[in-house]
């Protein structure tokens, strides 16, 4: 065994109680039944898994090839609070006999339903070792109350995100006994690729429907708001009737107010609706399908928030039954209606989309980390839990062998040479990158670009690093609302109109940030650089061309039609030379290294350039370093080039703190160093007085375009989490 000093096989007790709790433990299930050198599975079956009007659910346990062990009925009906209290008591009576029975060294116990309860208080009465799983998450109704109830009663914790990791630190669990491993029904949805899935489609809801043009609809009472739960239930068969898609709608779980539910859908007439497909249970691989290509999905179940994220599918959460879940941004709230409309609205504004896929539940390794932790538990440690009561540790996030996960962004950097792709830690530092050249024809870079970062991700899992999501830096103009580069630079062919969210998102099941290299450079000085805690600074860039990025009151400008920040395009002489805009005049026709190539090129094709101390080999081409290294050496014309270069920079440094009064302007790039006293020289010449005090500085950041690209991921996930 692995750490845990036992000399046998771990006994693992499984309990289910109805179809949504089976679809996260039926992960866990086969991995422990692929180890059988480690662990016995027992598997206990109860609550609405046994009753036909809820699908006899147990039946896809079998399918699984799984041995039930046990079948308790343990549900009273009625479908009401004292239902539910009885159904609770009645599983306490039943359960100690097959727990003694069955003598399991760890039940694993899943959720908030008050049937895991029952489980829960047996176990620990009859001191079983519990493992909970979603423990710490916060959502609405009687269902946050026995969640934690059941936290109180476990030895041992699996939560999903980082949220819920702190909220079971701040109610006093030991955190050692706690493992982030993300939701184990991620495991499947991530890996769930099914070709046919319109025959699911035509299965479920009609030869005639097509993929992205039907809604799933999933509600379930609010045990501690009845009556409104079903006034809201109400309103949104009404709204779904307007709306006039069709629609599959799942009856409710088996909670206070379902049957009054059930009613008020045959009282509309859902199930002989043309528009409607009533059903009590679909399998959880079609489940999955269903909803992965809905153009909609309606209701209040925790699957909407959850799972469905995953796939990018349009979510209308209803009520409060899951207020204060972590939610990604293709969920839309509608926490109250007095009538349809504000539902109906909702369904115009959300049917249809397709958002970024989220993992903020899960990156689909989860079972193999429970796996690891369920080995890791020593049978000889005492039973008795450890209540670690405030200060609470300040470490956030350990793995069984307590290594810190570092939480990360795939950073992808497309230049007009290399496409470069990065690991990129919360504190910036690159774990690890990737080089290769740029391919010059859009499919072979598209492809490249996919597979270098399927290849990072990968990675990334044996690096220990949980990659949050995707951030891509590249030439040219960019619609980061889309995800489309709508325009780029000569340097990079084929790359107009294109869609870089899409197929990446797809592919990675990770949500996907695009923005202008320029941009992007403002964006790691925001983070990582000298702009950090700054209100408003501007970053230049200079290098093969000239680009630039704005921070306004601690915000990226992008501009009307995003091309806010062109800074290399401003005209600082009205006879100079050619740009590669079509203008002339531009500071980069001065100050790129395009231009200083150029200007090399000329003097060396009069034999003006080299001095002594000096050589081109001839298989090298002429380029910018070799004027500033002509330059160094003594070279007058040389010199003269970069002192024009330098002050056709700075004339347009002048004109942006004129414009924009920024605290401080940062110069970035292979050239920055060589401009940046000519450019104060300039700016002691030329600006008001009033602007003369503003800094200017050399970035000292390596990598900016990388750093830009991980600091939209980093920002934006942690904002939205936290």
């Amino acid at each position: 065994m692995e750490k845990n000093g036992n000399n046998r096989k771990l006994r693992v007790c499984v309990a289910t109680c109805n179809r949504a709790d089976y679809s996260k433990l039926a992960p866990i299930m086969f991995g422990i039944k692929t180890e059988p050198e480690f662990f016995e599975l027992d598997v206990v079956v109860l609550g609405s898994h046994l009753i036909d009007d809820y699908g006899n659910t147990y039946r896809m346990i079998e399918q699984d090839d799984f041995d039930i062990n046990t079948r308790l009925h343990t549900i009273v009906r009625g479908e009401d609070e004292a239902a539910m209290v009885e159904s609770v008591g009645l599983a306490l009576v039943k359960l100690p006999d097959v727990l003694n029975r069955l003598k399991p060294d760890i039940m694993i116990v899943h959720g908030d339903r008050f049937d895991a309860l029952a489980l829960a208080t047996s176990a620990a009465l009859m001191n079983i070792r519990i493992l909970h799983i979603e423990g710490g998450e916060v959502s609405g109704t009687i269902d946050d109350s026995i969640r934690h109830a059941i936290t109180k009663l476990a030895h041992y914790h699996v939560c999903c995100t980082r949220s819920a990791e702190q909220h079971l630190i701040s109610m006093c669990e030991d955190h050692d006994r706690i493992l982030l491993a993300g939701c184990p029904s991620y495991d499947k949805l991530l890996s769930a690729k099914n070709k046919d899935y319109m025959s699911i489609i035509r299965m479920w809801l009609g030869d005639d429907v097509k993929s992205k043009d039907y809604i799933v609809a999933l509600q379930h009472p609010v045990t501690t708001d009845i009556k409104h739960s079903i006034k809201m239930f109400e309103l949104t068969l009404d709204a779904l009737i307007s709306f006039n898609k069709r629609t599959l709608v799942l009856f409710p779980n088996i909670d206070a107010g379902s049957k009054e539910m059930v009613r008020v859908m045959r009282k509309k007439g859902i199930e002989h609706h043309p528009n409607f497909r009533a059903v009590k249970h679909v399998p959880f691989d079609q489940f999955i399908q269903l909803v992965a290509h809905a153009g909609c999905m309606i209701g209040n179940s925790s699957c909407g928030v959850r799972e469905v994220g995953a796939f990018g599918t349009p979510v209308i959460n209803l009520g409060t039954r899951q207020i204060g879940r972590e939610t990604g941004e293709n969920v839309l709230h509608v926490r109250d209606a007095d009538t349809q409309d504000k539902i109906l609205q909702a369904l115009h504004l959300q049917f249809g989309k397709q958002y970024p896929c989220s993992k903020i539940y899960g990156d689909g390794n989860a079972v193999p980390r429970i796996l690891k932790f369920l080995k890791s538990i020593d049978l000889h440690e005492p039973l008795q839990k450890k209540f670690c009561f405030p200060p609470v540790k300040e470490n956030i996030s350990q793995d069984i062998d307590h290594i810190l996960e570092t939480l990360s962004a795939l950073a992808v950097d497309l230049g007009g040479t290399n496409l470069r792709v990065a690991i990129v830690s919360m504190k910036g530092e690159i774990v690890k990158k990737y080089t290769q050249f740029n391919p010059k024809t859009y499919e072979e870079r598209i492809n490249l670009i996919l597979q270098m970062c399927v290849e990072a991700a990968a990675e990334a899992v044996k690096l220990n690093c949980r990659i949050l999501g995707v951030g891509i830096s590249t030439g040219g103009r960019v619609n980061p609302r889309e995800g489309i580069v709508l325009h780029s630079t000569k340097l990079i062919q084929e790359w107009n109109s294109v869609d870089l969210r899409t197929p990446l998102s797809d592919t990675l099941h990770l949500p996907v940030w695009i923005d202008n290299d320029g941009n992007c450079a403002a964006l790691a000085e925001r983070k990582f650089g000298q702009g950090k805690g700054l209100e408003n600074f501007v970053t230049l860039i200079t290098g093969t061309g000239i680009g630039g990025g704005i921070i306004h009151h601690h915000e990226l400008i992008h501009g009307s039609s995003f091309c806010a920040a062109e800074l290399g395009h401003l005209v600082v002489s009205l006879d100079g030379p050619d740009c590669s805009c079509g203008s002339h005049g531009c500071i980069e026709a001065y100050a790129s290294g395009t231009a200083l190539q150029r200007e090399a090129k000329k003097l060396h094709d009069e034999d003006l350039l080299l001095v002594e101390g000096m050589s081109v080999p001839k298989d090298e081409a002429v380029g910018a370093l070799h004027l500033i290294q002509a330059a160094k050496l003594g070279n007058a014309k040389a010199q003269s080039i970069l002192r024009t270069a330098g002050t056709a920079l700075g004339l347009g440094v002048v004109n942006i703190l004129h414009t924009m009064n920024p605290s401080l302007v940062i110069l970035s790039g292979v050239l920055a160093s060589h401009y940046i006293h000519t450019v104060k020289d300039v700016i002691r010449q030329q600006a008001l007085s009033s602007v003369q005090d503003v800094d200017v500085v050399v970035s000292d950041l390596v990598d900016p375009a990388l750093l830009g690209a991980a600091s939209m991921v980093l920002d934006y996930t942690t904002r939205r989490i936290y």
